[in-house]
Formats: C-alpha cells, sequence, structure tokens
C-alpha cells in the first residue's frame, strides 16, 4: 500500500513537471510575440510621434515678398523741342492764276478762318503754321509766308493816319528800303499827299479793303466791291493800279480768297506781328525791337501797323538787324 502511494506521488509529480514544462516552453513565444507586438508598436508610435512633430514643427518655405504694384506718377510730356524741319513753300507766280464762275464761288467754303502766326517754327525759325497754310491755300492767291530763299518783307497796315507815317517812309528811304502800305478808302481820302508820297517814291500801296469788314461775313458781290471800289478810286486819283490785298482783320475762308483772286489779286497775310495797334499801349523800344528780332526769319512777312510810334521808332534798327543777320529785306513781290 504505502508503494502503491509512492507510486502514485511519484507520477504525479512526473505529470506536474511535465505540465510546467509546456508552460515554461510556451511563456518564451509569447513573451517574443508579445515583445515583437510591442516593438511594432512602438516604432509605429515613435514614426507617428515622428511625423507629427515634422508636420507640426516644419517651418514654411520662404517666399520672395511680392513687389508693390503702385503705378508710377503720370508725368506732362515735355514738349518737343527739336524745330520741326523745313518744309518748302511755293513761289507766289508758281501758281497758275485761275478764275472763277459766280456759281463756283457761291459753292466754295467760306468757313471764316482768323489768323496768327503761332509759336511752333521750323529749323529757319519759320513758323510752321505759315507753312502749312501757304501749302494749303496758296493756289487760292494767299501769302501767309514767301519762300526760305527770300529776305523779309515789311509791311504797313493804315486805317487812318496818326502822324507818324511821314517820318517811316523817310527811314524807308534813307535805308534803301521799299515797304508795302495797305490802306483803307478812308485813308486815301484823309490823307491823300501820304498814298501820293508812296506812289512817287516807290513804294508799293496796296488795298485794305473800303470799310474793313470781315470779307467772309459778306456776299461775293460785297467782297467785291470791298477790293474793286478802292481799287478804282486809287487807280483813278493816283494813277496806281493795286494788286495785293490784306484781308480786314486777317479773317478770310476759300471763298474770299478765291473772290479776290478772281480779281487779279494775291491775298498778303503775315508770318509775324505783335500787339502794336492800341496808340495808347505801346511796348517799350527795346522789347519792341528784341521780338521782332527773335522771331526774324527768312520769307518773313512782318505786320507793322503804321500808326505805332514804337514800330516808327525801331524801324531803323530793325533793317539794320535784318541786313547783318543775313536774312535781309526785299522790296518787291513777285
Amino acid at each position: 500500500m504505502r508503494k502503491r502511494i509512492i507510486t502514485i506521488a511519484l507520477f504525479c509529480a512526473m505529470l506536474v513537471s511535465v505540465v510546467g514544462c509546456g508552460d515554461d516552453e510556451k511563456k518564451p513565444a509569447e513573451t517574443a510575440s508579445s515583445s515583437v507586438t510591442t516593438e511594432v508598436t512602438t516604432t509605429e508610435m515613435a514614426t507617428t510621434e515622428e511625423t507629427t512633430t515634422a508636420t507640426e514643427t516644419t517651418p514654411e518655405p520662404e517666399t520672395t515678398p511680392v513687389p508693390e504694384t503702385t503705378p508710377e506718377p503720370e508725368t506732362t510730356p515735355v514738349p518737343e523741342t527739336t524745330p520741326a524741319p523745313v518744309v518748302t513753300t511755293p513761289r507766289p507766280s508758281d501758281y497758275p492764276q485761275l478764275s472763277y464762275t459766280r456759281e463756283e464761288l457761291e459753292a466754295m467754303d467760306n468757313t471764316k478762318h482768323g489768323w496768327g502766326q503761332g509759336v511752333h517754327v521750323d529749323a529757319l525759325n519759320r513758323p510752321t503754321s505759315c507753312t502749312s497754310w501757304q501749302n494749303k491755300y496758296g493756289a487760292y492767291g494767299a501769302i501767309y509766308i514767301m519762300p526760305e530763299t527770300d529776305p523779309a518783307y515789311l509791311t504797313f497796315d493804315l486805317g487812318y493816319e496818326y502822324g507818324c507815317t511821314g517820318r517811316i517812309l523817310d527811314t524807308l528811304n534813307a535805308k534803301g528800303v521799299k515797304g508795302t502800305f495797305f490802306i483803307t478808302m478812308y485813308y486815301a481820302k484823309s490823307a491823300p499827299d501820304m498814298v501820293q508820297r508812296m506812289v512817287d517814291e516807290g513804294h508799293i500801296v496796296a488795298n485794305h479793303s473800303v470799310n474793313h469788314l470781315s470779307m467772309p461775313d459778306l456776299s461775293v458781290a460785297d467782297m467785291e466791291n470791298e477790293i474793286m471800289g478802292l481799287h478804282n478810286y486809287v487807280k483813278e486819283n493816283f494813277g496806281y493800279e493795286m494788286f495785293l490785298f490784306r484781308p480786314p482783320m486777317g479773317e478770310h475762308s476759300q471763298r474770299a480768297l478765291a473772290v479776290a483772286q478772281n480779281l487779279g489779286y494775291k491775298s498778303v497775310l503775315w508770318s509775324y506781328t505783335y500787339l502794336d495797334y492800341d496808340v495808347n499801349n505801346q511796348k517799350p523800344h527795346a522789347e519792341a525791337l528784341e521780338l521782332c528780332k527773335r522771331n526774324a526769319h527768312k520769307g518773313a512777312v512782318y505786320l507793322l501797323h503804321g500808326v505805332s510810334e514804337t514800330n516808327t521808332a525801331i524801324l531803323g534798327d530793325l533793317i539794320d538787324y535784318l541786313n547783318s543777320s543775313g536774312i535781309g529785306v526785299k522790296s518787291t513781290w513777285d
């Protein structure tokens, strides 16, 4: 019995040993598996943490600041100072002498144009407006400026006598220069001695109309009367036939130019004048002379009013300047 008990005890011990060994063998595997799982989990967490950290701590890429696009302030264009090129102008005699029927004259443009020489000049100091209009209306007998090869022309407007004309004639004669005097009917009738002296001394007497009216405001018939009324009076009383006409106030139109041309006239405007006709507001002599010198140019047509004391005083010096500068003064129109 005792032996049997011992045998059973030994068998139980062995069984316990076998079971224990099985557990021991199984534990390392489980431990290893657990370890791998832990390592993987730890690695994943570490990767996640690194990614999260990288995402959180990676700075934004630097960018170059975009410059402001404020527009530059607008600037006023600087006017060109380079003179315009010289434009050749034909001589009045180069144009054919045209004639028109009354119907053709009536059909012409009668838009009124005032006149002033402007301030823009070419390389020869010639007003560009004058050369432009000369080429535009020269075919209708208009003269705004003479060719760039010509000397200057001195013209005087006389609506009434103010006591200056005799001294102007004296200066012209002393300098050997002939002037062109545009007179009205009133002047011809009120100062016949001056008109006669102009004729006798070889100056040019020219037509400034009967009543000094704006030509485009008139009918064709009235335009003709304004010109031919004075023309016939001067021819009958002084034996002189005029051929140059200056539209009163410089106001003209294509029709007015053509009417004068139809009557055998050239219509003379000007390429330089200044405010000299107000006898109560005369410029100082030095200032007026400087203006006339500064604007001098070849082929110039000066308009000087015969009532100006200043013009009378500076005339000799102006002629001297024109001659010494190489421009010169011309006495005949051709």
